[in-house]
Parts: C-alpha cells; sequence; structure tokens
C-alpha cells in the first residue's frame, strides 16, 4: 500500500477499522466491489476505493449496483461485494439478494448504520436494519461499534473470515453485515488512532489469513446397476451456470454415451452448447411433447434430472402423466422437484460423478429408444427449418432460433425472463459453439434485467442481452454504467409494446382489463431513451439487417437493437403454426 493508503488507514478509529476489514477481505481473495453513494458507508467506501488491489465500481442507485454485483459474481464464480448507506438505500438491495440466495450466488452485502443512540430516536435516515432481509442470507449479523482495541480488531478479522467463508459454503450465497458507524465518517486525522496503529505488528495480525478451500462430502454411492439396467432412461439437463461449463457439458455427454440414453437439455444448460457428433443432444423437446402421441411414445421408465428442471410446461406435465423413477443429482441441498414425484436425491456435482463412471470406451450402442429421440430430433429441426423459412417478418420466435445460427461462437448470452427465456429453450438448436448463457431464474423475475446483464459483461468478452421491453424499462437506471463499463454489451430489446407472456394465460381472454393492467404497453421511445444516457440505438427493419449487427459484436460500448414486433401477431402465430409443428407421431 502507497503513503496515501497508510495515512487514510491511520487517520481516526473509522478508518482504521474500514481498512481492517477490507484488507482482511483482500487477503481473503476479493477482487471487486460495487459501491453505492452516500455518508455513513463513508469509511468503508474510502478504504475499498483506495485499495490497489480491488476494483471499486461507483453505481448511483442501489438496486442497480447489487443485480451488477450479482451479475460479476454470476461470471466471476467468485464472491463480489456490495456497499451502500443507511436507512432505504439497504432496502433497495433487497430482490437481489433473493435472486443471489434463490441461484447460489455469492455477494457480501454491508450496510452502512447509524450507532445504537441514533435509533429509535427519530434520528435521519435511520431504521431497523437488524435481519433485513430476513431468511434470504446464508449468515448475517451486526458488527460491534469500532474502536482502538487489538482483540476487538482480531474478533472484526475474523467476523470478516466468517463472511467470506459462509458466502461460498456449504452452499453459495449472500452474506450481510450491517455496520454501525459513529462520527467523524470523512477521514479527518486524529492523533490517537496513527499512534496505535504504529504499535500493532500488522503483517503477523494477517498473515494467517488466506482464501478458504471448497470441499464436498462424498455422498452415497451410485445406484449404477439401476440405471444400467433401464434402456428408457432419459437425462434432463435443467438450467444452470457451471464455473467451467465445458467440464460440465462434458461429464453430462460422458454419462449419456456410458448410457446410451438421449439428453433433454435446457438452453440455460451449457449442454445445449457444447453439443457433438458422439451424443445427440434434444434440443426440441418442447415442441416434440406438446403431442400426446410421440410423448406416449417416449415415456421413459428412468429419469436422471440435473439440478432443478426446465421451464417447459410440457415437459413438465409429461414427467407428471408417465411417472418415472427420477433420481435428482445436485450438490445443492436444495429440494429440486416441485412436481413431488417418486424421487431419490443425490449429493453430488455430475464432474465428480462422471469421474466415478465404469469404463464404456469401445462400446458403439444405440437402444431404439434412444434412436427414437435421435430420429424426433432431426424431423423436428427440418420441419422448424421450413417454418421459419416462411417468416419474413420480425417475430420473436424466429430471433432466438435465428440466434442460434448467426452469433460468434463462446458468446456470453444473458436471457430476460418472461417470454425470451421460453422462446430459447423452445427453438434455440443444439450446437457446439460453446455460448455461455447466463440468467436471474432464481426467483424469474425481471428486476434488475439489465444491470446483471452488464455486470455479466463487465470485462467480459462481447456479451448479448436478450430481453423484452418491460424487463428492459423495468431497469434503465442500469444505462448509468455507460460512463464507466469495461465491457461490451449489446442489447437486443424486442419491443412489442408490453408484457408478451400474458396473452399466453387466460387473463388474455378478460379483454376489458387485460391491456391497462397485465400487458400495461409502454410508449417509450427508445431511441430518444438511448441518446438520453449516451447509448447507442439501431432499430432493425429486416432480419437480414439483424444478422449484420450480431456478427462480429462491437468490441467495446452498450449498443442497443430494437427488434419491433407485433405482441398479438406473434402470440396468434406460436398458437397457430409454432406449438403444433410437430402434430404427427414421429417417434420411430
Amino acid at each position: 500500500m502507497g503513503q496515501a493508503g497508510l495515512q487514510s488507514r491511520a487517520c481516526n478509529i473509522n478508518s482504521l477499522w474500514a481498512w481492517v476489514l477490507t484488507e482482511t477481505l483482500v487477503r481473503l481473495g476479493l477482487k471487486t466491489a460495487v459501491i453505492a453513494p452516500g455518508s455513513r458507508s463513508g469509511p468503508l467506501t474510502v478504504a475499498l476505493a483506495e485499495h490497489p488491489k480491488i476494483a471499486a465500481i461507483p453505481i448511483l442507485d442501489e438496486r442497480s449496483a447489487s443485480f451488477f454485483a450479482l451479475g460479476v459474481a454470476r461470471q466471476s464464480h467468485q464472491p463480489v461485494l456490495i456497499v451502500c448507506t443507511s436507512g432505504t438505500a439497504a432496502a433497495n438491495f433487497y430482490p437481489a439478494i433473493i435472486e443471489a440466495s434463490l441461484s447460489h450466488v455469492s455477494l457480501l452485502v454491508l450496510t452502512a448504520d447509524r450507532p445504537p443512540e441514533l435509533r429509535d430516536c427519530h434520528a435521519g435516515q435511520a431504521m431497523d436494519q437488524t435481519k433485513l432481509y430476513g431468511h434470504f442470507p446464508r449468515w448475517q449479523t451486526e458488527l460491534g461499534l469500532p474502536s482502538l482495541d487489538l482483540t476487538h480488531l482480531a474478533y472484526l478479522r475474523q467476523t470478516i473470515n466468517q463472511a467470506w467463508s459462509m458466502a461460498l459454503m456449504p452452499t453459495p450465497g449472500p452474506v450481510h453485515l450491517n455496520i454501525p458507524l459513529r462520527e467523524p465518517l470523512a477521514p479527518i486525522p486524529d492523533s490517537e488512532t496513527a499512534v496505535f496503529s504504529g504499535t500493532v505488528d500488522w503483517p503477523i495480525f494477517f498473515q494467517a489469513l488466506q482464501p478458504p478451500q471448497l470441499s464436498y462430502l462424498l455422498p452415497q454411492a451410485i445406484p449404477w446397476p439401476t440405471w444400467s439396467q433401464t434402456e428408457r432412461g432419459v437425462i434432463i439437463a435443467g438450467p444452470c451456470q457451471p464455473a467451467v461449463p465445458n467440464a460440465y457439458a462434458q461429464a453430462v455427454l460422458s454419462l449419456s454415451q456410458c448410457l446410451d440414453w438421449p439428453i433433454l437439455a435446457d438452453a440455460l444448460s451449457p449442454v445445449r452448447h457444447f453439443a457433438n457428433e458422439s451424443a445427440v443432444v434434444i434440443s426440441l423437446y418442447d415442441l416434440l411433447l406438446r403431442n400426446q402421441a410421440t410423448a406416449e411414445s417416449l415415456k421413459p421408465d428412468l429419469v436422471i434430472q440435473l439440478g432443478e428442471l426446465p421451464t417447459s410446461k410440457p415437459l413438465r406435465t409429461w414427467l407428471e402423466r408417465t411417472t418415472p423413477a427420477r433420481w435428482i443429482i445436485s450438490p445443492q441441498p436444495d429440494n429440486f422437484d416441485p412436481l413431488h414425484g417418486a424421487s431419490q436425491t443425490l449429493r453430488w456435482d455430475i464432474e465428480t460423478l462422471a469421474g466415478r463412471l465404469p469404463d464404456f470406451s469401445g462400446t458403439a450402442k444405440t437402444s431404439p429408444y434412444h434412436q427414437a429421440w435421435i430420429a424426433a430430433e432431426t424431423i423436428g429441426q427440418r420441419k422448424l427449418s421450413e417454418l421459419f423459412g416462411d417468416v419474413d417478418w420480425l417475430c420473436e420466435p424466429k430471433l432466438a432460433w435465428l440466434l442460434s445460427q448467426t452469433l460468434p461462437p463462446q458468446t456470453p448470452i444473458f436471457v430476460a425472463s418472461s417470454m425470451p427465456v421460453r422462446d430459447m429453450e423452445t427453438v434455440f438448436l443444439a450446437n457446439s459453439q460453446a455460448f455461455r448463457f447466463f440468467f436471474n431464474r432464481g426467483v424469474n423475475g425481471i428486476d434488475g434485467t439489465l444491470s446483471t446483464a452488464l455486470g455479466v459483461a463487465w470485462e467480459n468478452q462481447p456479451t448479448v442481452l436478450i430481453t423484452g421491453d418491460l424487463a428492459l424499462l423495468h431497469d434503465t437506471n442500469g444505462f448509468l454504467l455507460n460512463k464507466v463499463f469495461k465491457g461490451s454489451l449489446t442489447i437486443i430489446s424486442i419491443n412489442n409494446h408490453g408484457g408478451g407472456i400474458f396473452a399466453h394465460l387466460p387473463i388474455h381472454q378478460a379483454e376489458h382489463v387485460f391491456d391497462p393492467y397485465f400487458a400495461t404497453p409502454q410508449e417509450v421511445n427508445f431511441q430518444r431513451l438511448a441518446q438520453a444516457y449516451g447509448v447507442q440505438h439501431h432499430l432493425i427493419g429486416a432480419w437480414p439487417e439483424l444478422v449484420s449487427r450480431l456478427n462480429p459484436l462491437p468490441k467495446s460500448g452498450i449498443h442497443l437493437i430494437e427488434v419491433p414486433c407485433l405482441r398479438e401477431r406473434d402470440a396468434k402465430w406460436r398458437q397457430k403454426f409454432l406449438y403444433p409443428l410437430l402434430t404427427n407421431n414421429i417417434a420411430v
């Protein structure tokens, strides 16, 4: 640390406290801190901003800041720190903390607070912040007030160490530390702190700190005899964001080859994007299983489910109706069976499990059941290509299908909730392009869509966001990041003037309330909106124009591509042409 950092460290009691907290986090592995402005959090802000090993990112809007941090943590698979001042600023973190909790993303949340004597007496910007986020944090506590006492500083060091570990193990998620601070909040020097700081052997104080070693308990034995003796078996690869997507996908492909079972892979699973010729990945299951005869002919006796189920309602209905035995594989402690069926859970990660599979080299077999799935997928892809070949107007489903064949290899793709994620699951084709998908499906909300995508794209390769107009408008303050943004994000905004998903729900029949209360169409001029934030805007008029803007992708900056669609026309087209596309029993 330079001389300026040394002076700030010893400046006053709050500065020293914040410096010990920051230095502890750096030694544990912290690299990124997202900071919302405020006075009460001033000592924390100064310590984080001055540390040379921390990327300290200032973001005005607390909700946007927290979702941006969520995005950075998603793509880095490391805890990210978020800091805010006291009062309702902390409440704005809540949606991102809920999402981080349910989707197992590590966030370390620091909320500055008034000291005890300024609570419950109408001091400004004060409220009860203890256990503010309910049961969603993995761990939460309030720190003691700063003091010039080595034992108390050791308590601070160990508490931060505990918080960091709890954000990672036994299951990743958010941790909340509420931090009361008395004045002075600015780095105003006092001689007592300087003298005390000079008496401490700081290298010795910090020497035992090191990043925690992650470890998992080996669970029960693999039921290999049961699996290997089942011919009509299916692997369902649900949505996931592993740290090493290629290794994850290869492990699942190995399991498929070993068992000779087809893989039904969600678009949000790496398996769909690391497909290879030796193991055909089924991407059109949502369309195939809409046909009752096809669904019946392909019913399985046993299913291996990886993590949570895909979104597809036809898939879930098929599983409920056919009631196969189901093994759920996940290292997480969650209940991943919303169908409440005859399921058993193995607490394994798939990479470890694949390393313990029997040797299947030299075997070249494809069962009739597996062949039936392959034939159905092949015919489905051909029919889908013919259908979309006749669509020369801009429509939402064709956009998802086209992206699977247009984007550059290895593109990180963030998908918004509602219709975009459903279209991607339905028609984004299996490929070997190593696309990396990101998403907020813990609670499946549209909160923070833009900010999370910006976090994913931060100092990353050119990234794409697929979103509807409402999800984008819900988080336009994310555009405030444009001034400091490091990376490239291309936003494909489907502007269908409202919530397209509601057209597929029974409420659509209540015409007198449908538009104003459910579809909620907006009249925002996206060109002017982009201009206000200094973001480049492009209005698409035809498919070739869109393709030309997506490959290659821009190398830097935020780019908004507006794709105008007609919401009601798209909904009717889906129901009339897309969903009934595979009307005949095409299974062998």
